[in-house]
């Protein structure tokens, strides 16, 4: 199972990737500081670190510098909302073997990070997600209802992913804003609802329950 060190100190962010990461089969360690980061990419655990350049007490390109400057060949995946053409090109001349600027889709740093370990173990992305008579189609990006075709805004596929994923299990307000919204929410915000409300519109209001208090779930079939 690849171990994969994720240096990264703002909360949302962390619990978006690692969630993800554990999903497609990975360990992950994370690491929320400069000198954590550079302690566990010494300690021989890690098979690749994803490096976020903002990180508290010692940046993301120190912990690199001094990563290669004791030789290791660890793989380093920059992630981070520092985009300019400088700062990629300090990250390459630091020793990363690749740069994502934030925001980014998930499934393709999860391809990037397959790329550098070359291993199979790390689930690819399904070409599509199926619960009862729901098809969310990753290629085309859009939802199969009863074999009625919907097509959906990005956030409303990011959405109903999450329903599909974690079906009758309850999604809290909160864990929908932190893996759908995961870079640029606001808490006091109703998005959630909103979005909720646009996706009952287009795959049937009785699909996607309210639990008050909790907040929602998608509605499958009882068995027989």
């Amino acid at each position: 199972m690849p171990h994969i060190l994720l240096a990264e100190d703002e909360p949302r962010i962390t619990s978006f990737v690692a969630s993800g990461l554990e999903a497609a089969g990975c360990t992950v360690e994370i690491a929320a500081t400069g000198p954590a980061a550079l302690e566990a990419a010494g300690s021989g655990r890690a098979d690749l670190m994803v490096l976020d350049i903002g990180l508290p007490a010692l940046d993301g390109f120190e912990v690199l510098r001094r990563l290669r400057a004791r030789g290791s060949a660890l793989p380093v995946i920059i992630l981070t909302a520092r985009d300019s053409a400088e700062d990629t090109v300090a990250g390459f001349e630091e020793g990363a073997n690749d740069y994502m600027p934030k925001p980014f889709r998930f499934d393709e740093l999860l391809v990037r990070i397959r790329a550098r370990l070359g291993d199979s173990r790390i689930a690819s992305s399904p070409a599509s997600l199926v619960v009862d008579d729901l098809e969310l189609d990753y290629r085309a990006r859009r939802l199969v209802v009863a074999g009625r075709l919907v097509d959906l805004s990005a956030r409303e596929f990011a959405l109903a992913e999450q329903f599909l994923r974690n079906p009758d299990q309850v999604l809290s307000r909160e864990q929908l804003l932190s893996r759908v919204w995961a870079l640029d929410f606001d808490p006091a915000s109703n998005v959630v609802e909103v979005y909720v409300r646009y996706l009952r519109r287009k795959i049937g209001s009785e699909r996607i329950a309210t639990v008050r208090g909790m907040g929602y779930r998608l509605v499958t079939p009882a068995p027989g």
